[in-house]
């Protein structure tokens, strides 16, 4: 075949058949699914727990901005994704793009960070939901739960894909429940119709909006929003999953574009929702760390075993992070296999379409997580959570600049932008500034001491995977009948 009959082939849809043909993964997931996939992935401790941190660090107005910055650039980013998605659905997603569209060691190395992302995320997620299980079984040890929850994740993970999206749709559905409520009432006493209870239990008038404009409600300083916004934008991280499941996904070119809409804007009406709430109806030297804003704006509205309700709701946002967590680091394994990376082993899937030995791999990383954070939490697992921490952008950054790339590939191999099923509007504004936001988020890391470690550990990790990349494919690239398009080819 010549160059350009290839260039014609590559770049005007035969490759989103291949994709399809090579993925052999089952496609049983609707634009529901994807949608709770990517709030569950989003909604969790960050907002349950650490909402009212941001609220205390930047003062209300601070925090609004943040997360509406935050929400901006994640919309950014998803338009970038959902072209690339769109086109070429495929398991394992950003990282396959990265490597037909900035380089096999980019590719390499971001499946590997967002599969040690996802991979600590499983370790901390079932640490954390057997501290919580003890407010009600105190006597019983946390290993049990942390084993017990770390079995049922594997389960639902190991039978389909159908039932692997329908257990993430119903427990993201219980997150999305409790938002939704604690959102609503809380508008309903910021107007005055529903009493609030100082610590004594005593009846007090409720401040309404004017407490986002009190005092404290600026932030102190514009590196106050900077510090925040990297938060922020790691809170945000999660939405990406839709483009991993967009190769087991029914209609793609249909349902894509419909869950990442959808999601975004709740997205961002819930995390601005939340901010509001708290900032206008707890007391700024309330919010913190020491309880989950949602328990304290709840037990001030009087309304009785908040502190149960939301123990049951966080234990659900974690065993959901956890899910959503196994199934992308899996279909990362599975990529990084597909690409000739890892053993053959690791790509293989069973009879019902799941990739059973890249599951177990992840899961026995997401143990080890776990017993580095009870063993090693000041030395192994603060790497690994560093590294982690950083990661998310990276991806992001990966994301943009594929979908840059990818579009003038496209166009010069004489694609038409009509036959784009999804296309990333303002091009190529939207992707240039979802990067350069991106690299002002890691770049901004330097200067705040507690998020600082993230490069020191992060850094370093990213040169080895292009290092161990470059010396496993050194050899290869001096083959008489390598190119550049042969690699593409054998990374898709």
């Amino acid at each position: 075949m010549s160059k350009q009959a290839r260039d014609q082939d590559l770049y005007q849809g035969s490759d989103q058949v291949q994709y399809q043909e090579r993925a052999h993964f089952k496609r049983s997931m609707d634009t529901r699914h994807l949608v709770m996939l990517s709030l569950g992935g989003v909604i969790g401790t960050g907002l349950f727990l650490s909402s009212g941190y941001t609220v205390q660090q930047a003062g209300p107005i601070g925090a609004v901005l943040a997360y509406l910055v935050g929400g901006i650039v994640a919309w950014l980013v998803m338009m970038c994704l959902g072209e690339l998605a769109v086109h070429m659905p495929e398991s394992g997603a950003f990282s396959a793009h990265a490597s037909r569209y900035i380089g096999p060691g980019t590719g390499y190395m971001v499946a590997w960070m967002y599969w040690l992302t996802w991979t600590v995320a499983l370790g901390s997620e079932f640490t954390a939901a057997a501290v919580f299980m003890g407010r009600w079984f105190p006597d019983i040890p946390g290993w049990y739960w942390s084993g017990l929850f770390a079995a049922i994740v594997f389960g639902v993970n190991a039978f389909t894909t159908r039932f692997f999206a329908e257990s993430e749709f119903w427990l993201s559905l219980i997150k999305v429940i409790a938002v939704v409520v604690f959102v609503l009432v809380g508008a309903v006493a910021i107007i005055g119709w529903v009493p609030l209870h100082d610590a004594t239990g005593a009846e007090v008038a409720s401040p309404g909006l004017s407490a986002l404009w009190g005092e404290g409600a600026m932030p102190p300083s514009l590196l106050a929003i900077g510090t925040t916004l990297l938060a922020v934008m790691f809170a945000f991280s999660g939405t990406e999953l839709i483009g991993i499941a967009a190769g087991e996904t029914v209609d793609p070119g249909r349902n894509v574009p419909k869950a990442i809409r959808a999601t975004l804007w709740r997205l961002i009406l819930f995390f601005v929702g939340t901010i509001v709430v708290i900032a206008a109806l707890l007391p700024q030297d309330q919010a913190g760390l020491t309880e989950s804003p949602f328990v304290a704006v709840f037990q001030r509205l009087g309304v009785p075993g908040a502190a149960d309700i939301m123990n049951f709701v966080i234990i659900t946002a974690l065993l959901s992070a956890a899910n959503s967590g196994l199934y992308a680091s899996s279909r990362m394994l599975w990529t990084l296999s597909d690409q000739g990376t890892l053993p053959k082993s690791l790509s293989r899937l069973n009879k019902r379409g799941i990739p059973m030995n890249a599951v177990l791999l992840s899961m026995v990383g997401g143990l080890g997580a776990l017993f580095s954070s009870v063993y090693a939490p000041e030395t192994v697992y603060l790497v690994l959570v560093s590294i982690s921490g950083l990661a998310v952008v990276v991806v992001w950054m990966a994301i943009a600049l594929s979908q840059f790339n990818f579009r003038r590939h496209y166009l010069r191999g004489g694609g038409q932008l009509k036959d784009l099923v999804y296309r990333t509007p303002f091009y190529p504004w939207v992707p240039l500034t979802a990067f350069a936001a991106c690299l002002a988020a890691c770049i901004g890391i330097a200067f705040d001491p507690q998020q600082r470690v993230a490069l020191y550990f992060g850094v370093p990790f990213i040169g080895l995977c292009y290092l161990v990349h470059f010396v496993r494919h050194r050899a290869a690239s001096q083959r008489p009948e390598y190119s550049p398009n042969a690699v593409e080819e054998k990374t898709v």
